[in-house]
């Protein structure tokens, strides 16, 4: 079977004329996965992010998506930060290790959204920067974006973007354009 990667290549190999919605967890991790996908899809970037904890911390994620968004010119939609709505999403959940439940619930959570925003707007895929990082299972991510893709009625992409050096990629783009690396998810647990 075909890597996520592998897969996203060849669906993207047909895409001209088609449009993608991106979940984007920060400009650093959307950096290399924008200049891997722009050249082959029409792209916006969703900022929808309501994991992220202290509303200084989101707003700084904020300002460098956005910063980065004009340096590419690529269009940006900002999603509502419900960081109250998040902690009841993951209630119960708050010792989970990292990668286990808590961040299961909390990628179902903003992959939904981003699928519904995708069929809002018409778009023909969404998919997600989250797998960028080499602390993500991107074996997680898809079968969560997969599963989202027949209730939204919108086309997941799968992907693994920390292929082929793409984290690697994101590093050497964020001191390019200087931008903040947060060291942690955003989440306090």
């Amino acid at each position: 079977m075909a890597s996520y990667y592998e897969q996203a290549e060849k669906i993207l190999e047909n895409a001209q004329g088609k449009r993608l919605l991106l979940h984007s967890c920060c400009g650093p991790c959307s950096s290399s996965v924008l200049e891997f996908l722009m050249p082959k899809i029409d792209v916006t970037v969703y900022y929808y992010n309501p994991c992220i904890m202290g509303a200084d911390e989101y707003e700084h994620r904020l300002s460098e998506q956005r910063r980065l968004c004009d340096i590419l010119g690529v269009k940006l939609i900002v999603g509502e930060y419900d960081n109250d709505n998040y902690l009841t999403t993951i209630c119960g959940l708050e010792n989970a290790p990292e990668g286990g439940d808590r961040c299961k619930e909390c990628f179902y959570m903003r992959l939904f959204k981003t699928a519904q925003e995708a069929k809002k707007g018409g778009y023909d895929y969404f998919c997600t920067t989250l797998t960028v990082s080499p602390h993500k299972n991107a074996d997680v991510i898809n079968s969560i974006g997969k599963k989202i893709e027949s209730k939204a009625m919108v086309e997941f992409l799968p992907s693994d973007f920390k292929k082929k050096n793409g984290y690697l990629r994101s590093i050497e783009l964020s001191k390019q354009y200087g931008l903040y690396r947060q060291g942690y998810c955003g989440c306090r647990f």
